[in-house]
């Protein structure tokens, strides 16, 4: 007689939720116009004014519009396993 054995595995359900956004090191290129290839350094996008001004969109530190430094999203992971209810105590 062939018997059939189910078994289960507990795998989670993992959630990304965004939040936050930062900008990393600048990306724009001085030397353009003269065809070559050089960047200023800057490390980190550094706001020159407050938010809701136009001062929040240029870096501090290098002068440029915050579009020319790099994008970073900072995740959240959030991991459900579930209600486990078979356990014995």
């Amino acid at each position: 007689m062939k018997r059939l054995l189910i078994m289960r595995r507990c795998e989670p359900i993992v959630r990304f939720t965004c939040c936050s956004v930062r900008y990393g090191e600048c990306r724009r290129n001085h030397a353009a116009s003269t065809g070559g290839y050089a960047i200023d350094g800057c490390r980190e996008f550094i706001a020159e004014g407050e938010e809701s001004t136009s001062g929040a969109l240029k870096c501090a530190a290098c002068g440029c519009h915050r579009s020319f430094h790099r994008r970073v999203q900072v995740y959240e992971v959030a991991w459900d396993y579930g209600s486990d209810t078979s356990s014995t105590e």
